[in-house]
């Protein structure tokens, strides 16, 4: 997996996905699929590891720009407008990498389906801005990043909205590992929450 991967997926998620939903139906949300992330309302729109899923159309990523794909798909391309200061730093004219992006859906996908696990209010959201999919319970936040300045790699973290001290807290907003150090990432989840309501 490469910056330029996560950048590439990244770049997809805002511009393509998140923007183009957010003028149509007012939210940035977007969701984890068995094989990729996609939209949560009009337009629907999809991607997996190796393509552009637009209603009936499947595009091809490889080798493609961003601005391509969205006028293959119908969207006008650009990231929510308004809403946020920083994002991907992707543009139009970017070209999709797609070295290891099955590493970064793979992670999402195995957050997603841990996070679900938590309970039956735990609906994950992708976010566009960060790119980490997450939810929040108890004054606590969960979830899978596909890597940024904190780790450079796809990594868990459970994030208190309060600072908490002690040895599990090893970042400055909480507890963040790579997803390769945790086997388990149901259990990991159990055990921060765990140490946050300890307080």
């Amino acid at each position: 997996m490469t910056n330029e991967t996560r950048r590439s997926l990244h770049g997809l998620a805002e511009l393509v996905l998140a923007g183009p939903q957010h003028r149509a139906s007012g939210t940035i949300r977007l969701r984890i699929t068995h094989d990729g992330f996609a939209t949560v309302a009009a337009p629907d729109l999809r991607v997996t590891a190796g393509a552009l899923v637009a209603g009936a159309r499947r595009v091809p990523l490889a080798g493609r720009t961003l601005g391509e794909l969205a006028a293959d798909a119908g969207v006008e391309i650009g990231a929510p407008r308004g809403l946020y200061a920083d994002g991907s730093g992707a543009a139009p004219g970017d070209r999709v990498v797609l070295d290891g992006a099955a590493e970064i859906i793979g992670g999402f996908v195995a957050g997603d389906a841990a996070l679900r696990a938590m309970g039956a209010d735990a609906v994950p959201v992708l976010w566009p801005e960060h790119f980490d999919v997450g939810i929040s319970l108890d004054e606590v936040n969960f979830g899978v990043s596909a890597g940024d300045g904190t780790i450079d790699e796809p990594y868990a973290y459970v994030g208190p909205w309060k600072p908490r001290s002690g040895d599990f807290w090893n970042v400055s907003f909480g507890a963040a590992h790579p997803l390769r150090e945790l086997p388990d990432l149901g259990a990991f989840f159990a055990e921060g929450r765990r140490r946050a309501a300890e307080g």
